[in-house]
């Protein structure tokens, strides 16, 4: 058994003991995430053949062609 012979060594080990015994408490880990797809339906009909409803990355939803582009005169 270890003698403290000082009462400020013995306040120095009570705290070093209190405070290394405390419980650990770990964060939780990462949840998963499930991401469902998201399709718009078109709001008008097709301006014609070989045009397709696809996502703009900064309109929103719209009709591309792939020798004309975007209906509306968006660009990529």
């Amino acid at each position: 058994m270890i003698q403290i012979r000082s009462a400020a060594a013995a306040a120095v080990v009570l705290a070093l003991v209190q405070g290394l015994s405390g419980c650990v408490v770990a964060p939780p880990g990462p949840r998963a995430v499930v991401v469902h797809p998201v399709v718009v339906a078109p709001a008008y009909a097709s301006p014609g053949p070989g045009w397709v409803w696809v996502q703009h990355p900064r309109y929103g939803w719209g009709w591309r062609h792939a020798d004309h582009g975007w209906h509306h005169g968006w660009r990529d």
